[in-house]
């Protein structure tokens, strides 16, 4: 256990921030699923409604360093793919 003040601060913002991206990284593989549902599905509408709040999420993840810049790029450039097919 920890001994300081301090330590147990940063414990108690490790597990809010731990939560917090938690949630976030769900939230990125249900609109990925979405998103591959909807190009399954041939639903052009729905494809780039999906797209558009994926790619949104993933770059607010990106900001806040939670997601790789390369891995944004390429996921982007996939629903870029599925959009143009």
């Amino acid at each position: 256990m920890a001994n300081t003040k301090s330590a147990l601060k940063y414990i108690r913002k490790t597990e809010t921030r731990t939560l917090r991206n938690r949630q976030l990284k769900s939230r990125l593989k249900t609109l990925a699923k979405k998103v591959a549902a909807a190009a399954s599905a041939g639903d052009k509408e729905l494809l780039a409604a999906s797209t558009r709040s994926y790619i949104s999420t993933l770059d607010k993840a990106g900001k806040n360093g939670l997601v790789h810049a390369n891995k944004i790029a390429r996921h982007k450039a996939r629903c870029a793919q599925l959009l143009a097919a």
